[in-house]
């Protein structure tokens, strides 16, 4: 230890400390002061090397932001298709360079807006999608050759991929030229989210299809999003979404290369999509270890060739968990630290919460401070303008190690218990988010984490204030009436061939993505394909946990 070191800590050690807990969003402890010891085996081009270059701790990109800046997506979704047209307009018009769909729950569990279950949900927390008929209508007006479109949406992604592939062909787009993500995620479904239909043997399976299809007719589409941001959302550490987000999605890979696609061939199309939280450091170090930890899987586990193949992107979503109905104008502060912390670690993408999203569905109002929140950030701060200045922190870089560490550890469980899915099916998974919830949780209770408005700096007189979006129950009654309009005028015998081909394909393994494009454009609802295929995959059941 150095003098210098050495006098400090002492000096330190006699200064007055605040009565607070040093700790991250994770629970882990805060290093009171980065120093180089810190870094002893760093080695510069073995762990960060430069923007562009293996392992990408710096950045996927030669010149990052100061070639292309992010893309901004604002997650848009609601009421009937004519509603969420016009909100794509309206952001597209505001300067949004992408577009990224939210679905409503029904048609997010492959239900059609009629199917009894369906009942009080339509339209409410996204769009409702039944069939073709309603994407024509979501996506009318806009040239889908020059946006590039996300789809949140994961159980019956293959049918919505359907219906998206059916409307460029519809708009004469050469499916060459079709850009854009689904999410596509099964696996953190079973993890965090629960969205799931078929259990996760024939889940895969058509993950694969998906995979297999795209590779060859949509080289420009990234086939699966892996979502750590749901794994986040249910209340994981920043080390556990690294570790599960990865893990999961190097379990794609091998069911990929299983079926005997070249990982060449599909890994420069798979991207991520990670959660933006509170905590700016450790999520800055989450993103730049992710690439480096995926780079070096990628070309020494898996013999990936190709450099675009080692690439980890990611899109980036701030933090919903962490929005609050007291004060809700705070949001729009905690979401401009997590899109600069998203920015500072190297996201391709980035979408920025509304400050009113723990009440409702956003407003133009909301969603508009928060498209503008990305565009002060790109263009007023300053912060494009160098790639990752950051690094060399003795703080950030012992970070960075750490969490890769940290995932590292969390991998060798995984096998252990068999690879993911069999971790799954032990509740692995979700012991350890239930556990690091949890404590979260009583942090907050026992004061030993503050959170503005909620248990520090309350205003006992608040009165909300903002302009809240509201779902008209006539959404439900429109989009029913709709479907059963267009039974009527289908051709139904057309539908029913389309199906029991779809079913033969299930049943004989074959890929199925081109009888769902059949199916869409037949004008076959996604819940007449859904329970096609759960005659032959049937439903999955979580085992119950105590």
């Amino acid at each position: 230890m150095s003098d210098g070191k050495q006098k400090w800590q002492e000096a330190q050690l006699k200064a007055p400390t605040r009565n607070a807990k040093f700790i991250t969003a994770s629970g882990e402890a805060v290093e009171i002061l980065g120093t180089p010891d810190m870094l002893k085996d760093f080695d510069y081009d073995r762990d960060l090397s430069y923007p562009g270059q293996f392992p990408y701790t710096r950045g996927i990109h030669p010149n990052m932001y100061r070639g292309r800046l992010w893309t901004m997506r604002q997650f848009a979704g609601f009421g009937t298709p004519q509603d969420t047209n016009q909100r794509f307009k309206y952001l597209l018009k505001n300067g949004q360079t992408g577009l990224s769909v939210a679905f409503d729950l029904p048609t997010l569990m492959g239900r059609d807006a009629d199917d009894p279950l369906s009942e009080g949900e339509v339209g409410v927390c996204g769009v409702s999608i039944s069939s073709l008929k309603d994407m024509e209508v979501l996506f009318d007006g806009i040239p889908i050759e020059r946006v590039s479109t996300s789809m949140t949406i994961n159980s019956p992604a293959m049918i919505l991929l359907a219906f998206y592939v059916a409307i460029a062909e519809k708009q004469g787009v050469s499916l060459d030229k079709v850009r854009g993500t689904i999410q596509n995620d099964i696996l953190k479904e079973y993890i965090a989210q629960k969205e799931y239909i078929y259990p996760p043997a024939p889940s895969m399976r058509i993950i694969v299809d998906m995979i297999e299809y795209c590779t060859e007719h949509l080289p420009q589409w990234n086939t699966i999003s892996i979502s750590g941001y749901h794994i986040r959302e249910a209340g994981s550490t920043a080390a556990q979404e690294l570790a599960f987000t990865l893990a999961d999605g190097f379990a794609y890979i091998e069911a990929a290369m299983e079926r005997g696609l070249d990982i060449d061939s599909f890994a420069p199309r798979l991207s991520f999509f990670f959660n933006s939280h509170n905590d700016f450091f450790e999520e800055i170090a989450k993103f730049r270890a992710a690439r480096r930890i995926y780079a070096k899987r990628m070309r020494d586990k898996y013999g990936a060739k190709n450099e675009r193949s080692w690439l980890l992107r990611f899109h980036t979503q701030t933090a919903g968990c962490t929005l609050t109905a007291q004060q809700p104008e705070n949001n729009i502060v905690r979401v401009a630290y997590q899109a600069l912390a998203g920015v500072l670690g190297g996201t391709q993408s980035l979408h920025t919460n509304s400050m009113d999203e723990t009440l409702a569905l956003p407003s133009e109002k909301a969603v508009k401070i928060a498209l503008r929140t990305q565009q002060i950030l790109a263009y007023e701060t300053g912060v494009a303008h160098t790639i990752d200045p950051l690094a060399g922190s003795y703080f950030i870089e012992d970070l960075t190690n750490k969490m890769e560490r940290k995932a590292e550890e969390y991998f060798r469980k995984i096998e252990d218990l068999g690879g993911v899915i069999p971790a799954i099916e032990k509740g692995f998974f979700q012991r350890e988010i239930a556990r690091a919830a949890y404590q979260y949780q009583n942090e907050i209770e026992r004061k030993d984490r503050y959170i503005v408005g909620v248990n520090a700096f309350q205003d006992e007189n608040e009165k909300i204030e903002i302009p809240l979006l509201q779902i008209s129950e006539q959404v439900e009654k429109q989009q029913v009436s709709k479907l059963k309009k267009l039974r009527q005028e289908r051709d139904n015998e057309q539908v029913n061939h389309c199906l029991d081909a779809l079913k033969k394909a299930a049943e004989n393994d074959l890929n199925l993505m081109p009888k769902l494009i059949a199916c869409a454009k037949a004008y076959a609802t996604i819940g007449e394909m859904i329970n096609t295929l759960k005659e032959v995959f049937g439903e999955y059941v979580e085992p119950a946990e105590f």
